[in-house]
């Protein structure tokens, strides 16, 4: 790739010449010499081979050329002036970025309220997410790969703030056999049909959570699959309503009518890394996560305006 020959500083120049309606204007606005912001907009044109301006009486009008170079230009300072504040941001112990790993049944709605409150405060600091599935979670804390962390386990050695409770719900299509029963159920009920569960992400002890030993268990990747297998008649599960809500009111899948654990309510952590202290925009996206955490999965929301 070659080395540009025009400079972002003979950009501004001639972006304050445009927008200040002359090379006069612009160098009083610039704190320069009209001979020096004269110099600069011939050296462009010279280096680009392009005419930029023309005079047109006292006044520099752009070219067409000059005009469709003049837009392009203006992203590329901003981008420049945004690449430098990032620089200073940094200096000042501002983060380049935020790892946080979440578990899959975390409500994904509340995240994003979280993320796109984020996005305006963030000064330019990436957000890497990443999905695990129960142990996973912890294991990818442990590591030192995250530095925020959403699981519905008590982590070993971590101090956890508390979030929300996610509803699980015992589940089949209305057609499978367990609703066919037409009473009450039992964990015996269930021991002799198929159970669906999500498999462990986690490599050095991954859990059975859910599963209740019955004689037939299918494993899948993920929650998606397995309401997509259960709504389709295939098995029973224990899913986060959230995740399920529409085929509930569209009839695919129906609660168990169990005597006990039909519904159950696991507590939800958020823990920070042990192995660095907390930067500006990790507090700030901690804050984020807390206050929408208890907002309603319902509730209306706006994304804010882009400056």
């Amino acid at each position: 790739m070659k080395a540009p020959r025009v400079t972002l500083d003979q950009w501004r120049t001639l972006q304050a010449v445009v927008d200040h309606g002359g090379f006069a204007q612009a160098a009083e606005a610039l704190h320069r010499s009209q001979s020096s912001v004269s110099y600069t907009v011939a050296r462009m044109q010279d280096q680009l081979g392009v005419p930029l301006l023309r005079i047109d009486g006292r006044k520099a009008v752009l070219t067409d050329a000059g005009g469709v170079l003049l837009r392009r230009s203006r992203q590329l300072v901003k981008q420049a002036s945004q690449l430098e504040d990032l620089a200073h941001h940094m200096e000042q112990g501002w983060e380049a970025e935020v790892r946080l790993v979440v578990d899959a049944a975390y409500p994904n709605a509340r995240l994003v309220r979280a993320l796109t409150a984020f996005m305006p405060q963030s000064r330019g600091c990436r957000v890497r997410l990443r999905e695990e599935v129960l142990s996973g979670v912890e294991e990818v804390l442990l590591e030192g790969v995250a530095d925020l962390a959403i699981s519905g386990f008590s982590i070993p050695g971590y101090l956890g703030t508390e979030m929300s409770a996610v509803e699980f719900v015992a589940v089949a299509h209305p057609e499978h056999p367990l609703h066919q029963m037409n009473r009450e159920l039992n964990f015996q009920d269930l021991e002799s049909h198929l159970q669906v569960v999500i498999r462990d992400s986690g490599r050095q002890q991954p859990r059975d959570v859910g599963w209740l030993g019955a004689e037939q268990r299918w494993t899948v990747g993920s929650l998606a699959t397995a309401a997509t297998f259960v709504s389709s008649g295939l098995g029973f599960a224990w899913l986060p309503r959230h995740v399920i809500e529409r085929e509930l009111q569209e009839g695919t899948l129906k609660a168990l009518p169990l005597d006990q654990g039909g519904s159950r309510h696991p507590v939800f952590y958020l823990y920070s890394s042990k192995d660095k202290s907390l930067g500006p925009a990790t507090q700030i996206l901690i804050d984020l996560i807390r206050t929408f955490d208890t907002a309603p999965l319902s509730a209306a929301f706006a994304a804010p305006q882009q400056a």
